[in-house]
């Protein structure tokens, strides 16, 4: 759940989903509060109605007679009562209701609000909003009323909460709420779906380019800016297809044309009659010859058209190591991958080639184990030399950068044996890290992820 929420698709869901819920929210309870409001007022509105008809058929009513037939006449919400039994200081100030209902019953009649408020108004009352899940005060009028009538006889007249305010019924909705929440969830969901899918496929297609810059372009689907998107990732892809493909043949014209200078030097130079500075030359331009091969080596790394295929890394494994036992260099291999990997295979063999080479060359003799950890296979090229200093471990990997303990005529190297290396790890999808060991020599460790049909 953790890593769904960081990711972008998380997010854009989390926002929206939390953005529906507030606006639903907000939206319903304004709506509720509306719906209060208009019942109050036709509640008031039924209430001036009853309030008229009870004192006017109060009056007509012979004043002996009169408490009996309030006894039958009153109803809850409302009664009226005559003063001795309620008797109570008037309000500096009539309210709306008492205004209203004096405006109605007209001038013969006297109407003032009391200062003490019928016992059932203090009461709490509520009513549920928002699906049952808030609830707010009930405000409706609740007050007492002195009323004098035409004949001078004075009356209470008490205008009580509704019985639904004193016994709500409450209503589930489990139901209701279940439902909505998860067809809003739903709904964010594809939206949220529908907004990153095109951002997941231009993550993929510039994974994908760092993999293989012939990888086939993208679509243009979907909207405007999408498809603008993708037009302008195939232009650039195309672009830089076109900038490595001319350094590629630039190099190789540039190898091609040094290779028969070199050849004719290395002839004349079997006439020069000095042994000693023969034998300086020659292993000036061999030199010479073996960065210039290398060089096209690292042009070709960042270039290949070389199919993708699946492959055992152990078969690999174990004919690299072969091949190198048979050129008399102190190579074991330890460990078994068992795992099938997608990949170029003569990359990928001149990246081992070069990482055990590196590991003969300066430290005499390379170690290698494989195993498998966290769905990639780690193979680690341990040598027996003395190591790298810990400042110069990152800047190997630099094109022509040698430790200055190895600058020397045995050990030789162009340096870019690891840049090469390097670079064909990456388009993989790997990685190539360097670290001393702790029981001596350079340890060399290559991840490569695994292949998964069908991913």
């Amino acid at each position: 759940m953790r890593a769904f929420l960081g990711s972008m698709t998380g997010r854009v869901f989390a926002t929206l989903l939390l953005g529906i819920l507030l606006t639903a929210a907000l939206t319903q309870l304004l709506a509720d509060a509306e719906r209060a409001r208009v019942i109050d007022e036709f509640r008031d509105l039924h209430n001036l109605d009853r309030a008229e008809q009870l004192i006017m058929a109060t009056e007509i009513v012979p004043e002996s007679a009169r408490k009996a037939y309030l006894d039958v006449a009153n109803r809850p919400g409302m009664q009226l009562a005559d003063v001795d039994t309620h008797p109570a200081a008037l309000a500096p100030t009539n309210s709306e209701f008492t205004q209203a209902l004096a405006a109605r019953m007209g001038k013969g009649y006297v109407m003032r609000s009391l200062a003490a408020r019928p016992v059932a108004c203090s009461t709490a009352r509520e009513q549920p909003v928002v699906f049952g899940l808030l609830r707010m005060k009930w405000r409706g009028t609740c007050e007492s009323i002195a009323v004098r009538l035409r004949d001078g006889d004075d009356l209470v007249l008490s205008v009580l909460p509704p019985r639904s305010a004193t016994s709500p019924q409450r209503t589930d909705y489990t139901w209701t709420i279940s439902i909505f929440l998860v067809s809003v969830a739903f709904l964010a969901y594809l939206v949220a779906r529908m907004t990153t899918r095109p951002l997941k496929q231009l993550a993929q297609a510039a994974k994908d380019l760092g993999n293989d810059i012939n990888h086939p372009p993208l679509d243009l689907t979907g909207a405007d800016e999408i498809r603008q998107a993708s037009a302008a990732f195939n232009a650039m892809q195309a672009r830089i297809r076109q900038y490595i493909f001319q350094r590629t043949q630039m190099l190789a014209a540039i190898t091609h044309d040094l290779q028969t200078p070199l050849t004719r030097m290395r002839l004349r130079l079997e006439k020069v009659n000095e042994p000693e500075l023969q034998e300086r030359l020659i292993g000036d331009l061999s030199a010479m010859q073996a960065m210039v091969r290398e060089g096209l080596d690292l042009a070709r790394s960042m270039d290949t058209n070389e199919a993708m295929q699946m492959l055992d890394l152990d078969s690999l494994l174990d004919s690299v190591v072969a091949d190198a036992a048979e050129s008399c260099q102190r190579v074991t291999l330890t460990g078994h991958a068992g795992m099938a990997l997608l990949g170029r295979p003569m990359d990928l063999r001149r990246c081992l080639v070069n990482l055990i080479d590196n590991a003969v060359k300066y430290g005499h003799a390379a170690r290698v184990s494989v195993d498998r950890i966290n769905g990639a296979a780690r193979i680690r090229i341990r040598d027996a030399g003395p190591g790298i200093p810990g400042a110069e471990l990152a800047r190997v990997f630099d094109p022509f950068y040698r430790v200055e303990t190895s600058r020397s005529r045995e050990s030789g190297g162009t340096g870019l044996g690891l840049t090469i290396a390097r670079n064909i790890a990456e388009q993989h999808g790997g990685s190539i890290n360097l670290a001393n060991h702790p029981e001596g020599g350079l340890e060399a460790t290559l991840m490569l992820p695994e292949f998964y049909p069908g991913k």
